[in-house]
């Protein structure tokens, strides 16, 4: 059975890999539209949204997976920053504090037989202080331009993690164990 990622993100091409499953990626490319307010929702219709677009172009029995990752503090959703100011206004109002990063999940099974299992799962990570300079220092590098909540867990933003309950790889931007068991339970 063909295994598709509707994403272009390398971190989440790694995770997966893990499974040792062989998979192509195709990202996909259309407009996010957000009807929804909860953090759960959102990433999960948004991981429908790029599983649904990518399967209306197969012609053969496949599964495709789709993800989206956001940082929540409280009630505000932290996408990727605009620029780099946004990214320091997002890492300060993060910082010495706890907040959740959620990552929805849509595995659809198209073709002659037709499933869909969507799933959010949510970590809550811990922070130390960061000062200003260390903020302004982590912004200059551009690493968290392109993430979430504007840092990689797994990169030089690591010196700031205090603690995390839940799963690490849901972090990063995959929750592989889940997505394996459910690829495994679907192909069973």
């Amino acid at each position: 059975m063909k295994l598709i990622l509707a994403s272009a993100s390398p971190r989440r091409r790694e995770l997966l890999e893990k499974t040792g499953l062989s998979f192509s990626v195709m990202p996909a490319k259309g407009e996010e539209r957000i009807t929804k307010t909860i953090p759960s929702e959102v990433v999960m219709e948004l991981s429908r949204q790029k599983a649904e677009e990518i399967a209306a172009l197969q012609q053969e029995d496949c599964i495709i997976i789709g993800s989206d990752t956001i940082v929540a503090k409280g009630n505000e959703i932290m996408g990727k920053p605009k620029d780099a100011a946004d990214a320091c206004r997002m890492l300060e109002s993060i910082s010495d504090d706890c907040h959740q990063v959620y990552t929805g999940v849509t595995i659809l099974r198209v073709g002659e037989k037709q499933e869909c299992i969507t799933f959010a799962e949510k970590t809550d990570v811990y922070l130390y202080p960061i000062s200003g300079e260390d903020v302004q220092k982590y912004v200059a590098s551009g690493d968290p331009m392109d993430k979430a909540g504007a840092y990689g867990i797994q990169g030089d933003f690591a010196i700031h993690v205090k603690g995390i309950e839940g799963d690490y790889y849901n972090v990063v931007g995959l929750p592989v164990g889940r997505v394996y068991q459910e690829l495994k339970r679907l192909l069973g």
